[in-house]
């Protein structure tokens, strides 16, 4: 059997049209990896990781467009860093940051350096909630 150019299009269109709807189907059921604080070291930078913890301290950036948030699961603390576009979404569901503060908190976000200091980076303006 003879694979000409028609076949080898097919089989590739054929194959890649089974990756699409394996993905479609299975995206939803992945779910982020949920992580003590004291457990983040840095092989898990740029990975996104759902932690939980008190804001012990909320520090608007001097620019304004930026929040750091402390959080503290009770064993460890992480700063959590919220930009300008998830901190407009924050505000547009009539939450105010500050309001925050010392509230027990479930984020996700992903792992990165600053300052040879691990952080936190708000994946998205609801991926921030207040929990009981």
């Amino acid at each position: 059997m003879e694979i000409t150019d028609d076949k080898l299009l097919k089989i590739a269109l054929i194959t890649s049209l089974i990756g699409i709807v394996g993905l479609i189907i299975f995206t939803p059921t992945i779910e982020v990896k949920q992580i003590s604080i004291k457990d983040i070291n840095r092989a898990m930078i740029d990975e996104e990781v759902s932690v939980t913890g008190v804001i012990t301290d909320v520090v608007q950036s001097s620019s304004k467009t930026s929040y750091f948030l402390n959080i503290n699961d009770g064993e460890a603390q992480i700063s959590l860093i919220i930009f300008e576009s998830q901190a407009a979404d924050i505000e547009s569901r009539n939450l105010d940051i500050d309001d925050f503060k010392n509230r027990k908190v479930a984020v996700v976000g992903t792992v990165t350096e600053y300052n040879s200091d691990l952080e936190l980076i708000l994946s998205s303006g609801d991926s921030l909630r207040i929990i009981n």
